[in-house]
């Protein structure tokens, strides 16, 4: 298959660039999903009971989380039992991870499961990766080569429901997570004595017998099969979203908006993959991105530009239908003003969340960096990481949240090995001073972050980053109010042609696409 794809790009190169400078779209653009895309909302269906799915904490189960929390990479905080959500809510849990894989394509025994677990069984998997293929000519001007993401695709699907390998990976993600001592000891002056003793009782206890923490899965729902709800690859970057198979009939308008930042600010060798669905009645964007890299001063910069470049460029079209749903075409009457257009920027959603390969570094004139990293002082580094230092001055992702991590720096590892390249003198490996490059972040109400580390796979030189959150569903729709008057409506002369009715497709967001121009021309609009 890769022969063949050889033959053939050299023909169609010319074709293939030139589609992705003028956002020329295929068949070849849409993307991957366990069933096919329907941009109408059907009829919900409630095959299962609400009941079912809630996470009813019991009166123990708190200091546990606090607990695990804690040794697992964020700062506890007070926790009160949890009580059932309202009627018209629903509360699910979402896993969230993002690995640079270095290039490299998976093989098939790679284990998944250190990086998949989870300490409560999750209903939603948003899994990023970033260098799924290496980042040459060849892949970034040429056609996609895919095969990688199909095998990290099939490598997922097994972790998630391959019977003995699912509860195994539910088994681990209910133990209680080791923490280092040099860990232990960084953390003592962030918590009080007696959360502090605690921990250490924790933390010996599970490596003594490697029990599992109190929380047994009969009394967590059932986890169901995953199905792919969707996923897309640009270039290196790849984007999966996963949900209980109960839950995927409830997606709607499921669309994605990708952006180059790459060579010449525009091609795909880094940049971002959004994905927008709706769930019941709460709208989600997720988006992957792999951002500018380099330590040199200045460097943040330019990623900051990435940042406020793939927030204005990604836009998610909106079809024929998404106005019909809300305008008539007869100029005397509304079908339902109150109906929310879908959103079609990626602030425009109830709950965002940003992950991938941010490449932010430590500030420049971090001479103690070494002695640090000997220390394993993770708390003094954080100081001066480039991310937390632009967005405290309000130069970046001003009102996102990130988690408190407690975790070692992500990068740069020696391959195979659990050494930072900046610890072997004699290496050949480009010099790189460890930071947390691998970072996810969210924006949002109703999104609770319960859980954020990393996993410890020596598969590339990043090390891969996980959290859970606990996001609160709008079951009920939200009307908008109807105090201005009716929507502008499309007449005859103005109405979209056929060629700007969207699919649910990718849109390498190179220029403005087609359907978008279509709608700024339309009266009112």
């Amino acid at each position: 298959m890769r022969t063949e794809m050889g033959k053939i790009s050299k023909s169609l190169w010319p074709k293939v660039v030139v589609k992705k400078w003028l956002n020329i779209q295929s068949g070849g653009d849409e993307c991957q999903s366990d069933y096919a895309i329907n941009d109408e909302t059907d009829e919900r269906r409630k095959s299962c009971s609400d009941e079912d799915y809630y996470m009813i904490v019991p009166k123990d189960f708190s200091g546990w989380l606090k607990e695990a929390a804690t040794a697992g990479g964020i700062k506890p905080s007070k926790i009160m039992p949890e009580t059932p959500p309202p009627a018209n809510e629903l509360d699910l849990r979402m896993f969230v991870g993002t690995w640079n894989v270095g290039g490299r394509s998976p093989h098939e025994g790679l284990n998944l499961k250190d990086w998949l677990r989870s300490p409560t069984p999750a209903d939603i998997y948003v899994l990023g990766f970033q260098e799924i293929v290496p980042l040459n000519a060849g892949n970034v001007l040429g056609p996609e080569d895919n095969e990688p993401a199909a095998k990290w695709l099939s490598l997922i699907r097994k972790a998630l429901n391959n019977g003995s390998n699912a509860a195994e990976l539910e088994r681990q993600g209910s133990q209680k997570p080791r923490v280092s001592f040099s860990d232990l000891i960084s953390m003592e002056d962030q918590l009080g004595m007696e959360d502090f003793e605690k921990l250490v009782n924790l933390n010996s206890n599970s490596s003594e017998d490697g029990s599992p923490s109190p929380t047994s899965m009969s009394g967590s729902p059932r986890r169901g099969r995953f199905c792919l709800a969707a996923s897309k690859q640009m270039v290196g970057l790849f984007l999966c979203v996963w949900v209980r198979a109960d839950l995927y009939q409830h997606i709607t308008n499921l669309k994605i908006s990708c952006v180059g930042r790459g060579i010449m600010g525009y091609l795909g060798n880094k940049g971002s993959i959004s994905i927008s669905m709706k769930l019941y009645e709460t709208s989600f964007c997720f988006v992957c991105t792999h951002l500018t890299s380099g330590e040199k001063e200045g460097d943040e910069i330019r990623r900051n530009s990435d940042v406020a470049e793939i927030l204005k460029r990604t836009r998610f079209s909106q079809s024929f239908s998404d106005y019909l749903r809300r305008t008539s075409f007869s100029p005397r009457s509304c079908r339902d003003p109150r109906q929310p257009l879908p959103p079609e920027t990626i602030l425009d959603h109830d709950k965002i969340i940003w992950l991938g390969d941010l490449n932010y570094r430590l500030a420049v004139g971090s001479g103690d960096t070494q002695e640090l990293l000997k220390k394993n002082d993770w708390q003094a580094l954080l100081e001066k990481d480039q991310l937390m230092l632009e967005q405290k001055a309000g130069r970046v992702f001003k009102g996102w949240k990130e988690g408190k991590i407690f975790f070692a720096p992500t990068y740069k590892y020696l391959p195979d090995s659990d050494d930072y390249v900046a610890q072997i003198s004699n290496s050949k490996e480009k010099r790189r001073n460890p930071a947390w490059c691998d970072r996810i972040l969210w924006k949002g109400d109703g999104v609770k972050q319960i859980w954020y580390s990393r996993g410890e796979s020596r598969f590339s030189d990043h090390r891969p980053v996980y959290s859970i959150f606990s996001v609160q569903i709008n079951l009920t729709n939200k009307l908008i109010s109807t105090a201005k008057s009716c929507l502008p409506r499309f007449s005859a002369k103005s109405s979209l042609s056929s060629g700007c009715v969207a699919k649910v497709q990718a849109e390498e967001m190179l220029v403005m696409p087609r359907a978008q121009s279509c709608i700024n021309a339309t009266s009112g609009f």
